[in-house]
C-alpha cells in the first residue's frame, strides 16, 4: 500500500508538469516575466518530489516482490513435496521444475516494474483526459474519437496473446525437461553416442518456442502498429484543431502547448499498455499453471508428528484389489491377501510386471487400495497418521539414488536429528566405514550427482546405513545384491542380515538363492498370489515357484 501510494504521488507529479509548462508559455507568451521565476521554480520542486516518489516507490516494490515470491517459492515447494505418487505418476520432473523456476521468475518481472507500470499509465490516461476536459472539452472529444477501437483492440488481441503465452510457457516448460532427463542419463546417452540426437530433440523443441512466440508477437506488433497509427494520427489532428481554436480566440497558445503534452503523454501510456497487457496476459498465464499445482490435493503430512510409539510390525491385507487413477479398466492388483507376524520375513516373487512393486506402494501407502483394506497391528492404515506409517518404514531399493552432498549428509538423511556418532555406527554396522574411512575428507567426502563418485556397492552400503540409522519396524528390500560383484555382495549381504534381525521385511526377490529363510514366499503372477509358502514347501509341488528355480539352477 505504501509503494502504491508513492506511485500514485510519481503519477500525480507527473501529471502536473504538463499543466505548468503551459503555464510557463503563457507566462512568457503575455510579457509575465515575474511569473516566469515562479513557475521555473515550481517545476524544478515538481521534478524533485518525482526522483525522490520514484525512488522509495521501486525500493519498496522491489523489498515486497522479493518477499512475496520466496513465499510463493516456498508454498509451492512445500505443496509440491507433499502430493500424492499419483501426481507424481503422471508429471515430468523438468515440467515441475519449470513451474517453480521459470514460471515464477515471470511474476517477478510483473510485480516489480509491469504492474506499477500498469497502474502508473492508467493513472495517467484517466488523470489526463480528466485534465484536458477542463482546458477543453470540445478539444477533448475530438481526441477521444479513437479510444473505442483501441479498447476493442486490446480485448481482441489481448485473448491471442495469452493463448500464445501460456503455450509459450508449457513449451518451455518441456524444453526444460529434455535438458534435465539428458543430463540425468549423461551415462546413457554417451554410452548409446546419442549427442547429437539429443541435440536435435532439443533443438526441435526450443524451435517449437521459437514460433509460438513469433506468432504471439506477431499479434503484439500489430496491435502496437496499429496504436501507434491511430494515436499519433490523433495528436496530428488534435494540434490541427487546437491551432485553428487559438486563431479564433477560444485557446490559449500555453493551452495549446499543454494539451499537446498531456496528449502525448496519454497516446504514450496507452500505446505502452499494449506491451504492459501483454506481460500481464502472460503473467497471468504462468500463475495459472502454478494454481493448478497448488489446487491439487496434498497428503495429511503435519508439520510435526505425534508421538505414537512404535508398530509391531504385523501387517495384514485382506482382500486388496488395486487400479491406477488414470488406467481404471486395467486391474494391477487382485484379491491379494496374506499375514506377515512381527519380525518375519517376506519374499516377493514373479515376473516382471506381476505386481511385487505395485503391492510395496500400497504398503508405503503411495496409492491406496481400490478395495479391500491394509492393517498394521490390527488396525487400519487409515486409522494412523500417513506420517507415522512411513516413519516406521525404511527402504533399501536396487538402484540407489543418493543426494549430491556429502556421505554423513546421505547417511543423517534416515534420521536428521542424528549426530556424528551415530551415523559413525550405523556406518560400522552396515560395513561401510572401512571404506568411508579410506577417503581423504573421510564423511565428508562429497557423492556427486545420484551418488557417481562412489561404486554401486559403495552405494547399497550407504542406503543401507541409511537404512538402521531410521530404525525401522518394517523394512522394504528391492534385492539390494542382484547387480554386485562377489565382494560388495558379501560386504552388503552381511549388513543386510543385521538390519533385519528383529524387523518385519519384505524383500522383492530377482535372485531366489537369497530368500531360501524366508518365511513366507508369495509367488505373484497378472497381480494376485499364485503360490504362497516357504522355499521348501513350494519344491515340493509343481508350480510358478518351483520351475522358476530349476530355470535359475539351469543358468
Amino acid at each position: 500500500m505504501l509503494g502504491l501510494f508513492f506511485l500514485v504521488l510519481t503519477s500525480f507529479a507527473s501529471l502536473a508538469f504538463p499543466k505548468y509548462l503551459g503555464d510557463l508559455v503563457d507566462s512568457a507568451a503575455n510579457d509575465l516575466f515575474d511569473k516566469i521565476d515562479q513557475v521555473a521554480m515550481i517545476l524544478i520542486v515538481i521534478l524533485i518530489a518525482q526522483a525522490v516518489f520514484a525512488y522509495f516507490r521501486i525500493i519498496i516494490f522491489v523489498r515486497v516482490t522479493q518477499k512475496m515470491l520466496a513465499a510463493l517459492r516456498q508454498a509451492t515447494f512445500a505443496h509440491l513435496i507433499r502430493l500424492p505418487m499419483t501426481f507424481f505418476s503422471k508429471k515430468r520432473v523438468g515440467e515441475l521444475n519449470s513451474r517453480i523456476s521459470a514460471d515464477v521468475a515471470l511474476l517477478q518481472e510483473t510485480f516489480t516494474t509491469t504492474l506499477a507500470e500498469f497502474i502508473r499509465q492508467l493513472i495517467i490516461i484517466i488523470g489526463g483526459i480528466t485534465l484536458l476536459a477542463f482546458t477543453s472539452v470540445q478539444l477533448t472529444l475530438f481526441m477521444l474519437a479513437i479510444l473505442p477501437a483501441v479498447i476493442i483492440a486490446a480485448i481482441i488481441f489481448g485473448r491471442f496473446i495469452r493463448r500464445y503465452s501460456k503455450e509459450v510457457q508449457a513449451q518451455v516448460a518441456e524444453s526444460n525437461t529434455i535438458v534435465e532427463e539428458t543430463l540425468q542419463g549423461i551415462t546413457n546417452v554417451k554410452a548409446f553416442t546419442n549427442e547429437w540426437w539429443e541435440i536435435l530433440r532439443y533443438t526441435k523443441k526450443t524451435d517449437e518456442v521459437a514460433q509460438t512466440a513469433i506468432k504471439g508477437g506477431a499479434y503484439r506488433a500489430a496491435f502496437a502498429s496499429f496504436i501507434i497509427t491511430g494515436l499519433f494520427g490523433a495528436i496530428v489532428a488534435v494540434i490541427w484543431k487546437g491551432a485553428t481554436l487559438v486563431n479564433a480566440g477560444e485557446l490559449q497558445i500555453g493551452q495549446l502547448f499543454s494539451f499537446v503534452i498531456y496528449s502525448g503523454f496519454i497516446g504514450g501510456s496507452i500505446g505502452g499498455l499494449a506491451d504492459v497487457y501483454a506481460k500481464i496476459q502472460k503473467a497471468i498465464g504462468a500463475t495459472e499453471e502454478l494454481m493448478e499445482i497448488l489446487d491439487e490435493e496434498i497428503e495429511d503430512i503435519p508439520e510435526k508428528q505425534k508421538a505414537q510409539g512404535k508398530l509391531d510390525g504385523e501387517i495384514a491385507f485382506e482382500g486388496v484389489h488395486f487400479t491406477y487413477p488414470s488406467r481404471k479398466e486395467i486391474q494391477v492388483l487382485s484379491d491379494i491377501n496374506f499375514k506377515a507376524s512381527p519380525g518375519q520375513q517376506i519374499a516377493l516373487v514373479g515376473a516382471s510386471g506381476a505386481g511385487k512393486s505395485t503391492l510395496v506402494g500400497l504398503l508405503y501407502q503411495f496409492y491406496l487400495p481400490s478395495e479391500g483394506s491394509i492393517l498394521f497391528d490390527g488396525k487400519s492404515s487409515s486409522d494412523y497418521e500417513l506420517q507415522f506409517l512411513r516413519s516406521q518404514m525404511a527402504l533399501v531399493p536396487q538402484d540407489v539414488l543418493l543426494f549430491g552432498g556429502t556421505i554423513k549428509e546421505n547417511i543423517g538423511y534416515g534420521d536428521t536429528s542424528a549426530d556424528d556418532e551415530m551415523i559413525q555406527k550405523a556406518a560400522r554396522l552396515a560395513n561401510a566405514h572401512q571404506f568411508i574411512e579410506t577417503f581423504p575428507e573421510t564423511y565428508k567426502t562429497i557423492v556427486g550427482d545420484r551418488g557417481i563418485q562412489l561404486s554401486g556397492g559403495q552405494r547399497q552400503r550407504i542406503a543401507i546405513a541409511r537404512a538402521i540409522l531410521k530404525d525401522p519396524r518394517i523394512l522394504v528390500l528391492d534385492e539390494a545384491t542382484s547387480s554386485l560383484d562377489t565382494e560388495s555382495e558379501r560386504l552388503v549381504q552381511e549388513a543386510l542380515e543385521k538390519l533385519m534381525k528383529g524387523r518385519t521385511t519384505f524383500v522383492i526377490a530377482h535372485r531366489l538363492s537369497t530368500i531360501r529363510n524366508a518365511n513366507m514366499i508369495l509367488v505373484m503372477e497378472n497381480g494376485r498370489i499364485a503360490e504362497k509358502g516357504t522355499h521348501d514347501e513350494l519344491l515340493k509341488k509343481p508350480g510358478i515357484y518351483k520351475k522358476l528355480v530349476e530355470n535359475q539352477l539351469q543358468l
